[in-house]
């Protein structure tokens, strides 16, 4: 066995609990841990505010969605989110994502939801936002982007079903300031995404 090349065997390290990936060699243990994935429900109303304190009536606010260019769930809708990368806080990763999918900059209101999706190894951290500023494209990962009125969202349409938790959330939080974030609907801890 050649040392230089890596080689790692499936087995129990000392004082684990389960099967890890362990080098032959030097018994380092290659763990695999869930990706964070980090986004916002992004609202616009010229109105007035779109949720929080003295929010505007439901039919004032429009909803920001990207429809999806890249694999998986490609020309489906979802807002602004993707994987967090490592040295980033979760707000620099949102405003990244939100840049990268809709060319736009966030103003962060506050943690809407957390969402478990155990079968894909993910954790959602789902945010509350506004446009910092009118102007929003489609950036190279989707296809165009959209502000939808609440009863225009492509329901049928959308990539993920954390998009749908996230959309459900937010209304249900949109006349509060501050609130528990949300989590899973009851039954759904062990849903895939899609």
């Amino acid at each position: 066995m050649d040392p230089l090349t890596p080689s790692f065997t499936a087995r129990v390290p000392e004082g684990d609990d389960r099967a890890r990936r362990v080098c032959d060699h030097c018994s380092f243990v290659d763990y695999v841990n869930p990706r964070i994935v980090t986004g916002a429900v992004v609202a616009v109303s010229d109105a007035g505010p779109a949720f929080g304190e003295g929010a505007v009536p439901l039919e004032e606010v429009r909803i920001l969605l990207c429809r999806r260019a890249i694999l998986p769930r490609r020309g489906y809708w979802t807002m602004p989110a993707g994987y967090m990368e490592t040295g980033e806080t979760i707000a620099q990763a949102v405003q990244r994502e939100a840049r990268e999918e809709a060319c736009v900059h966030l103003t962060l209101d506050g943690l809407l939801a957390v969402y478990d999706v155990a079968p894909r190894s993910q954790v959602h951290l789902m945010w509350r936002a506004t446009l910092a500023s009118p102007e929003y494209a489609a950036g190279p990962e989707s296809l165009e982007v959209r502000l939808f009125r609440w009863d225009e969202i492509p329901r049928d349409k959308l990539a993920f079903h954390s998009v749908s938790w996230a959309l459900t959330h937010w209304k249900a939080s949109r006349e509060q300031a501050a609130f528990p974030p949300f989590r899973n609907p009851p039954g759904t801890a062990g849903w895939s995404d899609f």
